[in-house]
């Protein structure tokens, strides 16, 4: 039963015929933490993000993605490589998913154009993807962080206008059911800063593949945390 759900959710994938049944609006809930060891440039990265097909009760995704980061003095330029488990459902089978296990590194660089704060990010995934042979992705995305109400954008009571655009392509040869463009995911979200370390964060994704386009809510909350210096 499992395989045969697999089989018709990548068959989707590829023909908008069963596309358009999944539902319009879906919504994820997304946590992001970033451990800071003091007066090191080692950080450890960890997220967790449970996707809904609509907005409580039809699994879509649960990802949860780890990895270790090594950060420049400059704060501009950070590496990063780790881990990802991912679990997806079948759009409308609560209880069929299946597992995927992914390898990625990434390469992220920084900057400040006035107030602003932009953010490009380069990764490249390796998927083991259960029922199927191993499959690559690159990804780029950039990020645009917009202040509203202050100059600082990390200071506390900060609001701010965040857009972001991401386009995925796959490391296969195309075939009569793969393309090398796999999907693009656009975004325009609001945050809130509630201290220098946690911001919340609300907007609406929009992810467009060949096959299919589907609109996401999207609430966030970014948390970075410092170890204390040693004594």
């Amino acid at each position: 039963m499992k395989k045969l759900c697999i089989s018709i959710l990548l068959f989707s994938l590829q023909f908008p015929v069963f596309a358009q049944e999944v539902p319009d609006l879906g919504s994820w809930y997304m946590y992001f933490g970033n451990f800071r060891f003091a007066e090191s440039p080692w950080a450890i990265h960890g997220e967790a993000q449970y996707r809904d097909n609509k907005i409580l009760g039809d699994l879509e995704q649960l990802l949860l993605r780890t990895g270790l980061q090594y950060n420049l003095k400059s704060g501009q330029v950070s590496f990063l490589a780790g881990y990802a488990s991912i679990t997806t459902g079948i759009p409308g089978e609560a209880t069929e998913t299946f597992h995927e296990n992914r390898i990625y590194q990434e390469v992220i660089f920084r900057q400040s154009p006035g107030r602003v704060g932009l953010m490009h990010r380069y990764r490249y995934e390796q998927r083991w993807i259960e029922g199927l042979d191993l499959r690559t992705r690159f990804r780029y995305a950039i990020f645009i962080n917009v202040p509203l109400n202050k100059k600082d954008l990390a200071e506390k009571g900060a609001v701010y206008a965040q857009i972001y655009d991401e386009i995925f392509i796959n490391g296969e040869k195309p075939t009569e059911n793969s393309q090398f463009f796999d999907r693009n995911r656009i975004y325009l979200g609001i945050g809130y800063r509630t201290s220098p370390r946690l911001a919340l964060q609300f907007g609406l994704m929009e992810q467009t593949s060949n096959s299919l386009s589907k609109t996401q809510l999207q609430f966030s909350a970014f948390h970075q945390l410092i170890s204390r210096k040693s004594r």
